[in-house]
């Protein structure tokens, strides 16, 4: 059914759908059995995606943790005939997101926007160099970088209006190299 021919590194994300309110005790499962089974190499991952919520009750501020797709487990693995059948049979999971019985593989955005897995930006400037803004309020406006900060996904641009030079932020995708 599956083919497995890669390592570690071609891993993809899975959406597992659960019975709801089961999704902590499948990753709980899945766990226990990828450890007992000595099958890290291939079910690399388990995530049940969380955010932080902010409640306000008798005035005091509490904060929770709330699934953010509630039904639902994402599993970083290499799919092959094994891992498809050791997940599919965890109690509580109903099966994989897909057609039939294929899954789906998310996509590298798919997985950014949920943000699941970090990406390193890549872009092909560097301090001092020479930009042009392809987007926003400046577009065509032409400047130098000045700092790069990976962290934030920002870069400081020095760029000369009204015979002033003006440092701008802006985002990695908004400027080009000249």
């Amino acid at each position: 059914m599956f083919i497995d021919n890669g390592g570690v590194e071609d891993a993809q994300w899975y959406v597992v759908h659960t019975y709801s309110g089961y999704e902590n005790k499948v990753k709980a499962n899945l766990e226990r059995i990828i450890e007992n089974r000595s099958m890290q190499d291939s079910i690399i991952d388990i995530v049940v995606p969380m955010e932080e919520q902010v409640e306000i009750k008798d005035g005091r501020r509490k904060t929770t943790l709330r699934k953010i797709f509630p039904g639902y487990v994402l599993i970083k693995m290499l799919m092959n005939d094994d891992t498809w059948y050791v997940v599919r049979n965890v109690r509580g999971v109903t099966g994989f997101v897909g057609p039939g019985s294929k899954p789906v593989p998310l996509t590298e955005e798919e997985i950014r926007i949920m943000g699941v897995e970090e990406f390193e930006p890549v872009f092909d400037y560097k301090v001092g160099d020479s930009v042009r803004i392809t987007s926003g309020p400046l577009e065509n406006f032409i400047g130098v970088v000045d700092d790069i900060n990976t962290e934030k996904k920002k870069v400081r641009v020095s760029v000369s209006m009204f015979g002033r030079e003006t440092p701008v932020e802006l985002e990695f995708e908004q400027i080009q190299i000249i």
